[in-house]
C-alpha cells in the first residue's frame, strides 16, 4: 500500500469573498487524491494549485466529496471531465450534486436563506452529475490507492462523511469548523441529534489531527480535551 502521505491544504474563496473553503490535496507514492473542490468562482485557482503541485491528468486518482454543499462539490464534474477521474460521495447527499440543489434531502424551511443561498451560489446544469462511487460507512479507499477509511457523520447533512487515515488525520468536511480560532461542532446542523451522535462516534476512533472545510487544522484534543 502506498505510504508517505503528504497533505496539501488549498484555500479557495467563495463568491464576493464572503468566506473561504478548504480543499485538501493528498499525495502518496501512488498519485493524488482530492478531498472537496470549492465553488466555481475559484476553479482557475484550484487548477493552478493542482498544477503547481504536480497533479496533472492521469495522476489524480479519486475525488472525494465530504458532503453535497456547493462550496465543496461545484468543480467536481468539471474536474472529472478534465482529469478523467472518478467522483465519490455518500448516497444520502448524491441528489445535491445530481439536481443542483443543496437543500435536497435536508429538513430546512427558511425560505429567505434558501433564496439567498441560491442567489449567491447558483448551480449551473453543466456542474451537475451523478457520482461514480457511492461511499458507505466503514468503507476502505485502499482499492483506489489511498490508505484511509470512510466514516459517515450525519448532522450537517445526512450524507456527510469524514475520511480517516491510519495516522489519525481526519478530514471532516463541515462537521467541525475552526473559523474563529476555537474549534467546535458546526452550529449549522440540520439534524442536531445526528450531529451530536457523530461526535460521540468519532470519540471512539484514533484521531490525531482534524482538517475542516472552514478554518485551520487543529488537534483533536483542542476540540475534545481529556
Amino acid at each position: 500500500m502506498p505510504s508517505n502521505l503528504e497533505i496539501i491544504p488549498i484555500n479557495l474563496p467563495l463568491p464576493l469573498n464572503i468566506s473561504d473553503v478548504h480543499a485538501y490535496l493528498l499525495k502518496n507514492d501512488d498519485g493524488f487524491f482530492l478531498i472537496d473542490t470549492g465553488f466555481t468562482n475559484s476553479r482557475r485557482r484550484l487548477e493552478r494549485e493542482l498544477e503547481s503541485n504536480g497533479c496533472s491528468p492521469g495522476k489524480l486518482k479519486l475525488i472525494i466529496l465530504t458532503h453535497g454543499d456547493f462550496d465543496h462539490t461545484a468543480n467536481a464534474v468539471y474536474l472529472r471531465q478534465r482529469f478523467g477521474v472518478k467522483v465519490a460521495m455518500h448516497h444520502a447527499d448524491a441528489g445535491m450534486l445530481e439536481n443542483g440543489d443543496m437543500f435536497w434531502n435536508r429538513k430546512f424551511d427558511n425560505r429567505l436563506v434558501k433564496r439567498l443561498m441560491r442567489l449567491l451560489l447558483h448551480y449551473k446544469s453543466s456542474n451537475r452529475g451523478s457520482p461514480d462511487l457511492l461511499l458507505e460507512d466503514g468503507a476502505s479507499l485502499s482499492g483506489y490507492g489511498l490508505d484511509a477509511s470512510v466514516v459517515n457523520t450525519p448532522g450537517h447533512s445526512a450524507g456527510s462523511v469524514c475520511i480517516l487515515t491510519p495516522t489519525g488525520d481526519l478530514f471532516c468536511g463541515d462537521l467541525f469548523i475552526n473559523s474563529s480560532g476555537k474549534p467546535m461542532l458546526n452550529s449549522m446542523l440540520y439534524n442536531q441529534q445526528a450531529g451530536l451522535a457523530s461526535l460521540e462516534k468519532l470519540k471512539a476512533l484514533p484521531i490525531r489531527m482534524i482538517y475542516p472545510g472552514h478554518g485551520a487544522p487543529f488537534k483533536w484534543e483542542e476540540l475534545s480535551p481529556e
